[in-house]
Formats: C-alpha cells, sequence, structure tokens
C-alpha cells in the first residue's frame, strides 16, 4: 500500500504540475480540457510506477497490461475531467480544490482497479 501511495504521489504531482502548465502557460481556456490533456502524462506515470514499482508484475504482457490500463485510466480520466469541468467551468470554483476532490474519486477506483484487473497476479 506504501508503494501505492508514493506511485500516485508521484503521478499526481506530474497530472498536476502538467494541469498548471497547461493554465497558467499555455494559455488553455478550459480547465477541464487542460486537466483532459494533463491526465496523458500523470496516467503514463502511474503506469510505469504501477507496474515496474507497486505491483511489479513485468512477467506478464506488457501490451495486455497497458492495454486493460488504459481502459480503466481513460475511464477514470473522463470522470476526473468531468469534475473539473463541472466544478471550475460550471460553477466558477477554484481548479485546485475540484482536481483533490476529483483525484479522491481517480485513487479509490485506481488501486481496487489495478490490484483486480490490471495487475492481477
Amino acid at each position: 500500500m506504501l508503494r501505492y501511495v508514493i506511485n500516485g504521489l508521484i503521478a499526481t504531482g506530474v497530472h498536476y504540475a502538467v494541469l498548471t502548465i497547461n493554465l497558467n502557460f499555455f494559455g488553455f481556456a478550459s480547465a477541464g480540457l487542460a486537466n483532459f490533456v494533463a491526465a496523458f502524462f500523470g496516467i503514463t506515470a502511474s503506469f510505469l510506477g504501477s507496474r515496474y514499482y507497486v505491483f511489479r508484475s513485468t512477467q506478464a504482457d506488457i501490451s495486455k497490461q497497458f492495454f486493460k490500463f488504459s481502459g480503466l485510466y481513460v475511464s477514470i480520466a473522463f470522470l476526473h475531467g468531468t469534475i473539473l469541468w463541472l466544478w471550475t467551468d460550471k460553477l466558477g470554483l477554484d481548479f485546485r480544490i475540484g482536481f483533490l476532490i476529483a483525484t479522491t474519486f481517480q485513487v479509490s477506483i485506481s488501486y481496487f482497479g489495478n490490484k483486480l484487473l490490471v495487475f492481477k497476479t
């Protein structure tokens, strides 16, 4: 569980950094769209960390794992982006708080999805 938390913090940091850069440097008008782009980077960091560090599931075919992981995380990214879009774009609230709310959902779904579906041994 500790490895999962560490990996999640790193992946979330990557996601948040890219989101912030998208909004503040690249000038994305939509926090939801900026988040969908940032999610790709967070998802990639999470997959690599999960495969090699958290679950140490390197014997399984990486393409099969990545396919399952991608399906799970596309769903999670859609949920995350939708929450952020509603919170920030529609309700006009601070994107940082919306990010934390969306990430809370993401962490729960991600852990159980990875453990039971993607990296199941």
